[in-house]
């Protein structure tokens, strides 16, 4: 298909290039579309849900949306009304999740509505977490790893965000189960956006999400970062939305990491939070 893409692009620059009259094609313009970051949780009362526009393609900063209608409807017909404080964040101060209820997603601007709707999935417990060191091509590197019974005939999807020495939180790594249904599994994080080093402070946040929002981490993860138009990842929200709506339940857990040669995974604990 990539292929196919490629030479379909390349005949229609051929055929552009042969015409005697000029076109000016602009590449930087598009019509902007709602980009939608809503990840509820149980970690806490205080949820917050994020707008934006897409920008052009040059563009230095984002485009937040500050005017939109916003609000989370549960199964059991209680609304939650979030109020924009700007920047693009429209928050509550006082949504504790149930994993009983479905919730949908409602946003109204200019004329449009988006809607999504998502569960909260059962959280599955780890029995053992700790710290292993490798050394790769001459060089040193530390991982964490966490390790756990897989619930047997229940698709699960796992989100990892990792904090630095009480860095702000970043995505890590996202994972299913497709090819260990039941079993020993152990996931193993390691410093993607930063090599964690002997003396840090890791905090790993293990998320239980969806099938669709753990689609869209998947693709992201697996985004070339050298490409100069990347596709956007696939969301689960109506009227051509970008992002993704989805309620996580999760918990964090920390450990330090040790300068020692070989730390067992199953002799470190972490601590909980």
């Amino acid at each position: 298909m990539r292929k196919n893409n490629i030479w379909i692009l390349s005949l229609l620059f051929f055929v552009l290039a042969s015409c005697e009259e000029k076109i000016d094609v602009d590449l930087n313009s598009s019509d902007p579309r709602m980009v939608v970051e809503a990840k509820l949780t149980n970690k806490d009362r205080n949820q917050i849900i994020h707008l934006s526009r897409t920008v052009n393609f040059d563009a230095e900063n984002f485009d937040p949306i500050t005017d939109a209608l916003v609000n989370v409807i549960a199964s059991n017909g209680r609304i939650f009304n979030f109020t924009s404080r700007g920047n693009g964040e429209y928050t509550h101060s006082n949504f504790s999740v149930n994993n009983a209820l479905t919730y949908t997603l409602n946003i109204a601007h200019n004329n449009k509505t988006y809607e999504s709707k998502a569960k909260m999935p059962e959280y599955v417990e780890i029995d053992s977490m700790g710290v292993t060191k490798e050394d790769i091509f001459r060089e040193t590197y530390y991982f964490v790893n966490l390790k756990f019974r897989d619930p047997v005939n229940v698709p699960n999807y796992y989100i990892y965000e990792v904090s630095i020495n009480d860095g702000p939180f970043k995505f890590n790594m996202a994972f299913n189960d497709k090819f260990n249904d039941g079993q020993e599994v152990t996931h193993q994080i390691g410093g993607r956006n930063q090599d964690f080093k002997a003396g840090d402070k890791i905090i790993v946040r293990r998320q239980l999400v969806s099938k669709d929002v753990y689609t869209y981490w998947n693709e992201f993860q697996m985004t070339n970062p050298g490409s100069a138009a990347p596709g956007n990842p696939s969301s689960n929200l109506s009227n051509n939305a970008l992002g993704y709506f989805g309620i996580s339940n999760q918990r964090e857990y920390s450990v330090v990491i040790q300068d020692d040669d070989v730390l067992n995974q199953d002799e470190v604990k972490a601590s909980m939070h």
